[in-house]
């Protein structure tokens, strides 16, 4: 009698796994496509072959379907790990290398990092999730990039503005018609130039 509950309760446990899941497929494929703003739980629901209700079990509020689905995209699709960045010591190699595999990861998560940077800016929930993710994420690659600089001053603002510029994603869509790999040696060379005033 006990294992047979057992065997129920893990069934049951698989079965709401499966539906959190799909729920989250669904927040995440509205979110790629139309973006969080335009999302409504109701177009979850459908697509994920479940009630509005089933939704709101597993996510009672926004911000906890917000964060639930940046963690499912983001376990999908990490961010590149600036630790081989670092065993780099040449400056301009280090950039090349490092912005080089940010554009890349840009390209791929292109749909999506859009539209959450452009609804973040009216949806609070999402902003504290692009302040503490995204945004922190691309600070310490700053930090990394700026590192082999040791400026001072206003040559160090100079670079940090360049850096700045150099990993922004809004400008890696201004140059992503040239490939990720012209695109990078023309951000690299402005940080390259900030540097040398």
């Amino acid at each position: 009698m006990i294992e047979k509950r057992r065997y129920e309760l893990k069934k049951r446990a698989e079965k709401l796994d499966q539906t959190r899941r799909r729920i989250l497929d669904a927040t995440v494929d509205l979110h790629r496509t139309l973006g969080p703003g335009a999302t409504r739980i109701t177009e979850i629901a459908r697509r994920a072959g479940v009630q509005r209700v089933t939704v709101y079990g597993h996510f009672p509020d926004e911000a906890a379907l917000l964060a639930a689905c940046s963690a499912h995209w983001r376990a999908l699709h990490p961010a590149p790990d600036p630790a081989a960045w670092r065993a780099v010591s040449d400056r301009g190699a280090r950039l090349r290398l490092a912005l080089g595999d940010l554009y890349a990861w840009y390209r791929e998560t292109e749909p999506m990092t859009a539209n959450v940077l452009r609804d973040a800016e009216t949806i609070p929930a999402l902003r504290a999730i692009v302040d503490g993710g995204l945004a922190r994420y691309l600070g310490e690659v700053r930090t990394l990039l700026a590192e082999p600089f040791r400026a001072r001053g206003t040559r160090r603002d100079r670079i940090d503005a360049a850096i700045r510029a150099a990993v922004d994603f809004h400008l890696w869509r201004a140059l992503a018609t040239l490939g990720d790999t012209q695109a990078a040696e023309l951000a690299a060379g402005l940080v390259e130039l900030a540097a040398k005033r």
